[in-house]
């Protein structure tokens, strides 16, 4: 993945409503959802959910399928996994990252300050 598509994926991603609808469609799977009821789960107009959706599929986030008279939306896998992968591939030095970060996660902080 290149750095141009890399910033146009992150700057589809800034925005509240576009990353609802990723993440929701990450968690569809393969068989993805109509724009429909992808407003009807987020509370999003209809309007202002074609727009993001344009964004996303220009970013190479998702992936439009035309079944029958409905456009089912999917999130690309394999260009999230790029988009990771460009984001972590200098990760640590090169070295095994920790399983945990050092000071651990906020969970075990808030355990720990109410312990």
């Amino acid at each position: 993945m290149d750095a141009d598509s890399v910033v146009a994926a992150l700057g589809a991603l800034a925005q509240e409503h576009r990353l609802a609808v990723f993440r929701l469609l990450v968690q569809a799977g393969d068989e993805g959802m109509p724009a429909g009821a992808i407003a009807e789960a987020l509370g999003v107009p209809n309007s202002s959910l074609s727009f993001h959706l344009a964004q996303l599929n220009r970013a190479g986030l998702i992936k439009q399928e035309r079944q029958s008279r409905s456009l089912i939306y999917t999130a690309d896998y394999a260009a999230m996994n790029a988009l990771l992968g460009y984001l972590t591939e200098n990760c640590c030095g090169g070295a095994a990252c920790p399983a945990e970060p050092q000071g651990g996660t906020q969970a075990t902080q808030s355990q720990e300050r109410t312990a």
